[in-house]
């Protein structure tokens, strides 16, 4: 029984050129030909073939067929590498589909960062840029407050921050900034890493506090970047000023504590 290489490629479901391929790379022996200068192929050749693609159904790179194809009694070290990829690949893609699900559910548009979904709809174009910028640079733990800062819906000055014009007058930038710092300094109180967010970034050279500076000026107008650091500096003095009262207060009622203990050891 012979076969052309045409007959071969479709006795393997495979194509005259792939079969081509296999023979200068070394891997498909090169059959007798005929009289007439045609090649013929035998069964051998078929079994060859039928062995080439499966190695290569398993994701084993041409390069290495020659050592996998040998029949032995252990397995080749090609296979756990491709099967540890294997498995990451398929953990990549669950975790995809989860992120895919997430967005469908919420009606969520694509683009939105990764554990956002669900607040999607509260993120103007802006905060979604920011929080793409803080993916890169912090952790898992500290993504998860800034989701539940996003979530907090007593927060109602995200859409006054970006109506706010670049030739926005004093008083609407006071009253703006005061309403951001009451937020901000709850925030920090609740999360202490706001006041050196800069000490939870990645050790990524790229991104650095400049780079960071510079993108933010890039997204935001003179009158909201203005905003945005009274509203710092407001919620910082608010934050010590609590701080302060919280330690007075501590101390008067130590204070108390052992004026009681002494009148009590008195008698």
């Amino acid at each position: 029984m012979a076969w052309s290489t045409r007959e071969l490629a479709e006795l393997a479901k495979t194509t005259v050129n792939t079969i081509r391929h296999y023979h200068r790379l070394g891997l498909l022996e090169e059959p007798d030909r005929r009289y007439n200068g045609y090649k013929q192929y035998e069964g051998r050749h078929l079994v060859s073939l039928l062995r080439i693609r499966r190695l290569a159904e398993l994701g084993v790179p041409l390069s290495q067929m020659h050592e996998v194809g040998t029949r032995s009694g252990s397995t080749p070290d090609v296979l756990h590498d491709i099967d540890a990829e294997l498995k990451k690949s398929i953990e990549r893609l669950q975790e995809a589909r989860a992120h895919i699900a997430a967005i469908i559910a919420h009606r969520a548009p694509a683009d939105v960062p990764a554990g956002f979904e669900a607040v999607a709809s509260r993120l103007s174009e802006n905060d979604n840029a920011v929080i793409h910028l803080m993916s890169h640079l912090y952790d898992g733990e500290t993504l998860t407050d800034v989701l539940e800062m996003t979530a907090d819906e007593t927060d109602d000055t995200g859409p006054d921050i970006d109506r706010l014009p670049a030739d926005a007058d004093e008083e609407t930038r006071q009253e703006l900034a005061g309403r951001m710092a009451e937020v901000l300094a709850r925030n920090m109180t609740d999360y202490p890493w706001l006041g050196n967010p800069a000490s939870l970034q990645s050790d990524d050279a790229h991104f650095t506090t400049k780079t960071v500076g510079d993108i933010l000026a890039e997204l935001y107008n003179p009158a909201q970047l203005d905003v945005m650091m009274r509203a710092g500096v407001l919620a910082a003095e608010r934050v010590q000023a609590q701080k302060r009262q919280a330690s007075q207060q501590d101390q008067a009622s130590q204070k108390g504590q052992a004026s009681q203990n002494g009148q009590i050891s008195g008698t």
